[in-house]
């Protein structure tokens, strides 16, 4: 059964070969585990807009590359820390926390970006525009039992 780490390097090569855009998974892929969902309402038919978010590890210092959905904020990127509706924060979102001066991929762009954690009415009107566009968003966030982090990848 292939791993995340094997699904994340799919991921990385699709998106690098069609300019940040990944194929929706068919049914059968996603319940296998590929972290593209089915197509939703609201994306464009090509596929999700991904970018890739580099980070590094907060106590092993290794260098990482993750996937994300995003949400265009202006000239920035703001990305949810949904973790599938885990309890726990996902890693790249401790990662960033810990250092936030970082790269991403947003089309065949390499761009440097700081992050920052949302907070207030900044981070509730982010919220509201993911859940209005991806309503499986809010889901997650009631599974979690935790308010999911909205982080804001800023341009440098």
């Amino acid at each position: 059964m292939p791993t995340l780490d094997d699904w994340n390097v799919r991921i990385l090569a699709e998106f690098r070969e069609n300019a940040g855009y990944v194929a929706w998974s068919s049914p059968e892929e996603f319940a296998a585990g590929r972290p593209v969902p089915p197509y939703l309402p609201g994306f464009p038919e090509r596929g999700m807009p991904l970018i890739l978010v580099h980070h590094v590890g907060a106590k092993t210092g290794k260098a990482r590359i993750s996937p994300l959905f995003y949400r265009p904020v202006g000239d920035s990127w703001a990305v949810f820390g949904t973790h599938g509706g885990s309890p726990r924060d996902p890693a790249w979102y401790r990662n960033l926390m810990a250092n936030p001066r970082t790269v991403v991929e947003a089309g065949a762009e390499e761009i440097p970006v700081e992050a920052r954690l949302t907070a207030g009415k900044e981070r509730a009107e982010i919220w509201a525009g993911q859940i209005a566009q991806v309503p499986k968003f809010a889901e997650f966030e009631a599974a979690s039992g935790r308010q999911v982090p909205v982080v804001l990848l800023e341009r440098r």
